[in-house]
């Protein structure tokens, strides 16, 4: 399955769709976030922001969010599925078309593209705990708050690695003057 998915994200890597999806994903970014810092509990330090965080951590937040709690449980279920969903689309693909350029053709090195797709993936479950706690709060579910901080730390993981390779294909791709191999 993830061979046909790296192949897909190959297919898809062209110069002008990976531009557009940066751009979408930045405009996406940059009008929504000054809306969620002005909106009933965006002054409260997500969880989904945070490398680790323990159970008694998670309780506080979800706690400080108030009577704000609902509407956020919106903003998990909508804006942060799409989030994911852009960068995760946008990671991949810049990805493919920068180990085109590093990589020999059928290299298992080239399947490197479907990284990003794990952060992405743990970037969803993370919401699905993060509005657990929301949906039964003032329950204290200490075992959906340590699923939550492991798909939180898997996500930065992912994310971290994904832009390592990014920034290691950039080098590599502009010494070989952006030369297909």
């Amino acid at each position: 399955m993830l061979s046909k998915l790296s192949r897909l994200f190959h297919s898809w890597a062209r110069g002008w769709i990976i531009l557009a999806l940066f751009a979408v994903f930045v405009v996406f970014v940059a009008v929504t976030m000054p809306l969620l810092r002005a909106a009933p509990g965006g002054s409260v330090v997500s969880l989904d922001a945070q490398f680790f965080y323990t159970p008694e951590q998670a309780f506080s937040t979800v706690a400080s969010y108030g009577d704000a709690g609902r509407f956020w449980i919106r903003i998990y279920l909508t804006w942060d599925i799409a989030n994911p969903i852009l960068y995760t689309l946008a990671f991949s693909l810049l990805i493919s078309w920068l180990v085109q350029r590093v990589y020999m053709p059928g290299s298992k090195l080239q399947r490197l593209n479907v990284l990003p797709v794990g952060a992405g993936l743990f970037d969803v479950l993370e919401n699905i705990c993060i509005v657990t706690l929301l949906a039964v709060y003032p329950a204290r579910p200490a075992l959906v708050a340590w699923l939550g901080t492991v798909c939180t730390m898997s996500k930065m993981i992912f994310l971290g690695m994904s832009t390592l390779l990014i920034l290691a294909g950039l080098v590599k791709a502009i010494t070989d003057r952006f030369k297909k191999q």
